[in-house]
């Protein structure tokens, strides 16, 4: 990379349970740009800093001025345990280790929350007959490794995002089966309270599929949640009941958490499970179960849902983080 960039350059990062993401900002006031974008395999390193100086090494470039880190876990003063990752992160070690002036640690599906309204229409999927807002607070949710929720209120032309852990809510059944599927995962955890996260994320789509198919009485393979998806596209009976059943329980929990936030602009559906399904999400229950909310069906009838497909949306709102009306946004 030429080395007039390092001076002027910012560093994003997306850490999740699977990957780690990273990309340089040129940060200038204007709508920031992200330069090579990179994969890594979180598993293939012992700590954030060393991805983060991977990395680096990688696009040849020695440090950059700021980092803005999205990590998938609750931030506690600038330090981070992830969820789904055994990497413990914090700010002042982020800084230390790449020489930064300074670094921020923000949740995930804050990031998300940022990048939502910067999308355009080819980022997204629209699920439903209702287009994407440009006023009201959204709700931005998301299968991935794990589950995340996050908020955006808008108001008086400023943007606040709402960093939550909903994805930990209880998961609700709606039906007999659902009931049943309950009833298994719960044994499957000695007993054990079953949150959402425990259904809509990669490994609850594979816990998803053995329960169904004993809630179901059908016999089904132990598969993973790649081959879950990959054999739902192609038709195999019984991964496509299991994924219409995510999609089905995906709708019901967004339409609950688009209830609890207000969220009247619109719910995004984030991570990356959702573009691997997003022929099938289109057509199943999932936006008749995000309707389906008794007396207040008719709140949600009126709230549009799209599907994000870009790939590095939350580095996107990591870079917004590193703009002044970003940085106020996180304060």
């Amino acid at each position: 990379m030429d080395g007039h960039h390092s001076g002027g350059l910012g560093l994003v990062g997306d850490i999740g349970g699977t990957n780690a993401r990273f990309a340089l900002v040129e940060f200038d006031g204007a709508d920031p740009r992200l330069i090579e974008p990179t994969a890594f395999k979180g598993e293939d390193y012992g700590t954030a800093e060393d991805a983060i100086e991977a990395y680096l090494h990688k696009v040849g470039v020695k440090q950059a001025d700021q980092a803005v880190v999205a990590v998938a876990g609750p931030i506690d003063h600038g330090q981070v345990h992830m969820t789904n990752l055994d990497w413990r992160i914090s700010e002042d070690g982020l800084r230390r280790a790449g020489g930064f002036r300074s670094a921020k640690l923000i949740n995930d599906f804050t990031a998300q929350a940022l990048a939502a309204p910067r999308l355009s229409p080819k980022d997204l999927r629209q699920i439903g007959d209702l287009p994407t807002l440009g006023e009201g607070d959204l709700a931005i949710l998301g299968p991935g490794t794990g589950f995340g929720v996050a908020g955006l209120v808008r108001r008086h032309g400023q943007e606040i995002p709402l960093a939550t852990e909903g994805g930990h809510v209880a998961f609700a059944p709606l039906d007999a089966v659902e009931i049943e599927v309950l009833r298994l995962l719960s044994q499957q955890l000695n007993g054990g309270r079953v949150s959402v996260e425990r259904i809509l994320s990669g490994p609850g789509l594979e816990d998803l599929h053995v329960a169904l198919g004993q809630a179901e009485g059908r016999k089904v393979d132990s598969l993973t949640a790649k081959q879950i998806t990959e054999r739902a596209t192609e038709d195999c009976p019984d991964c496509l009941a299991t994924v219409n059943r995510f999609c089905a329980v995906l709708g019901s929990t967004a339409g609950d958490i688009a209830l609890t936030l207000g969220a009247r602009g619109g719910v995004f559906i984030a991570g990356g499970i959702a573009p691997r399904i997003i022929d099938i999400l289109e057509k199943s229950p999932f936006r008749a179960r995000f309707e389906a909310k008794g007396r207040l069906s008719g709140f949600t009838q009126t709230i549009p849902t799209h599907a994000i497909l870009h790939p590095h949306t939350a580095l996107i709102g990591a870079a917004v983080v590193l703009t002044p009306e970003g940085r106020s946004a996180v304060a």
